[in-house]
């Protein structure tokens, strides 16, 4: 595993970390296989969208700004319950297939952290797994390994 750490440039935006992500792959030598992707944080997410045109996160972000409104009309007495909440919409986590010892992202897709708590210094856990390994949950899904008790 393979942390990235960056610290986010405002209260609420989205951070791209496609390269980050690409270099942690590359370093891993997994040709084949998954990244999955894990923010450890409860005022942040992770967002795979389009990276051509910034204003697409930006209308994400005005869109969640509306959806969970930064009011103090919240029962978390910390004043960022609307964090807690749009990062649990976004969620933290994601994995994305690696071929060819790349990450298999669509033409125009990136990796963001989204910040809704910021500025802050942040984590992105990045795991590279090799495909082929078969596992024991596999194996007994064959119906191999299996016996009558």
């Amino acid at each position: 595993m393979e942390g990235i750490r960056l610290r986010t440039r405002s209260t609420q935006c989205l951070e791209d970390v496609t390269e980050q992500v690409a270099d942690a792959v590359r370093r891993s030598g997994v040709e084949e296989g998954v990244c999955h992707l894990f923010v450890p944080h409860t005022t942040a997410g992770l967002v795979i969208n389009e990276n051509a045109d910034p204003d697409v996160g930006r209308d994400l972000l005005e869109k969640l700004a509306a959806l969970v409104p930064s009011d103090p009309s919240y029962h978390h007495l910390e004043g960022n319950a609307h964090a807690h909440i749009k990062s649990s919409l976004v969620g933290q986590s994601a994995s994305v297939p690696v071929t060819a010892g790349r990450l298999a992202l669509g033409r125009w897709q990136g990796v963001f952290l989204a910040e809704f708590d910021g500025p802050r210094e942040r984590e992105l856990k990045v795991t590279v797994v090799a495909a082929g390994v078969e596992t024991q949950a596999a194996t007994a899904s064959k119906g191999e390994g299996l016996t009558d008790s």
